[in-house]
């Protein structure tokens, strides 16, 4: 393919990716900004195949087909409520392969077109760098994002004393050995700023605590785009630039609005700072609480005539989006009014309920966000919650050792009456306890989401 259809091809499949961003910024239209997306990889993928330097096709057709296999079962197997974990997994792949590309380019640079053997072009042996160090991060940080996602570590914030010092010093050291690097090509300063840059990675997230991961996928979502953006340079593929700068930049706009949300420093989170200095998990309390049943909700669901659905990983986890649309169908009936709050870090990832009440066909215009819904709790009769435990604790706003203080908090407290389904008096991910249990106005639902929206449906 030519030079000129070959930008023509990468302008148009530019395009598409912005069309998707502009598509996934609601979720009315969020199915046509993932058909965008793939339209605009198929065009952006099909081009850089027919560029005359491509060769070796076998291999690439054995890659896609191992690769669009394991896609393929994954997406057919995962479960919504590890959703969270893949992203994080998917960015640490994306890092990865900006570390490889970047070792391939170094070991073969004439096969790249940027230069020989010790002898690199120094613009590419900057964009190599950049590339490999943040594809490094990426990598080793949504790792340690996936084991506290999958629970095989600890969610609560691993600190120590002298760690930022440390941080900062390896950050010096990281620039340092990139710029010796780039000014004598030694393979020994290549691999030791790979090392440190998977070092650094580990660092700046270990220290972060469970109620902030959903900011935590988000900005690692920034550092996978940054990544592809550099690499991109270096392959001097426009496309992936393109594509990379656009989930760079968008990834990094999403953090800084979380960010406000969380009441979060957004340097802080950059730098892996805002875990809590201890991180000390908070012991349940064995106060007593007023329990209820799928029947005593039911009674009470009866007399209202407003009710606010706060949905949360507990939803997730029992998959019970069905049966709440069942349930607040069923209220619609009666002639109560039905609205659902969600919080920007409801769940594990950003949007993550949002996508769940798509999928049960919740209207759109019924859904409100934190700031639009907050002070509507004061008059409503029933505020309805569904497994959101750490997004609902007053110790946001009472509590300043708590790891989540300075948070806004979905102010449920303050509607008449409160029905809190979940499980257990367990702590929530942030590790602390829920002072709303405790409150008179509180009821506890005990049990699987579920069973028991199929349970108050049914007294309905």
């Amino acid at each position: 393919m030519t030079g000129n259809l070959s930008a023509l091809a990468y302008l148009i499949a530019g395009i598409c990716f912005i069309m998707a961003l502009r598509g996934l910024s609601h979720p009315e239209s969020a199915r046509r900004g993932n058909l965008y997306g793939m339209v605009g990889m198929v065009i952006a993928v099909l081009t850089t195949l027919a560029a005359p330097n491509v060769v070796g096709y076998e291999l690439i057709i054995l890659g896609l087909a191992i690769g669009g296999a394991i896609g393929t079962v994954v997406a057919l197997k995962i479960q919504m409520t590890a959703m969270p974990q893949l992203v994080a997994a998917f960015h640490s792949l994306v890092g990865m392969a900006a570390v490889l590309v970047a070792a391939a380019a170094y070991n073969s640079p004439d096969a790249y077109g940027i230069g020989t053997p010790g002898d690199i072009k120094l613009a590419s042996r900057i964009e190599m760098s950049l590339g490999a160090v943040i594809g490094a991060i990426t990598f080793s940080g949504s790792v340690v994002a996936f084991a506290k996602l999958q629970e095989l570590v600890g969610s609560a914030p691993l600190v120590f004393r002298g760690q930022h010092p440390l941080n900062l010093l390896i950050g010096v050291a990281m620039a340092v050995v990139g710029v010796s690097y780039c000014v004598t090509q030694s393979p020994e300063w290549f691999w030791v700023m790979i090392f440190l840059s998977f070092l650094i990675g580990v660092l700046l997230i270990i220290p972060i605590g469970g109620a902030d991961m959903p900011v935590v996928v988000s900005v690692l979502n920034s550092y996978s785009g940054w990544a592809a953006a550099g690499i991109g340079f270096t392959l001097e593929n426009s496309a992936l630039i393109i594509t990379g700068a656009l989930v760079g930049s968008s990834g990094a706009i999403l953090s800084y609005i979380m960010c406000r949300a969380m009441n979060r420093s957004f340097f802080n989170v950059i730098l892996g700072g805002f875990g809590v200095e201890g991180g000390a998990q908070i012991a349940r309390s064995d106060r007593a609480v007023k329990a209820g049943s799928a029947e005593d909700a039911g009674f009470i669901l009866k007399s209202a005539r407003s009710v606010i659905i706060v949905p949360g990983y507990g939803m997730a986890v029992a998959q019970a989006q069905h049966a709440l649309r069942e349930m607040t169908d069923k209220l619609k009936e009666r002639g109560v009014l039905v609205r659902y709050a969600i919080h920007p870090v409801a769940g594990r990832m950003p949007g993550h309920m949002n996508v769940l009440l798509a999928e049960a066909n919740v209207p759109y215009d019924e859904v409100a966000e934190l700031e639009e819904i907050n002070s509507d709790f004061s008059s409503t009769d029933v505020a309805f919650v569904i497994g959101a435990n750490d997004v609902t604790n007053p110790a946001a706003r009472t509590d300043s050792t708590s790891p989540i203080y300075g948070m806004p908090i979905l102010d449920v407290e303050k509607a008449a009456t409160v029905l809190f389904v979940k499980r257990s008096l367990s702590p929530g991910y942030a590790g602390i306890d829920n002072e709303l249990f405790y409150k008179t106005n509180n009821m506890m639902l005990f049990g699987d989401a579920k069973k028991m929206l199929e349970g108050i449906t049914q007294a309905l």
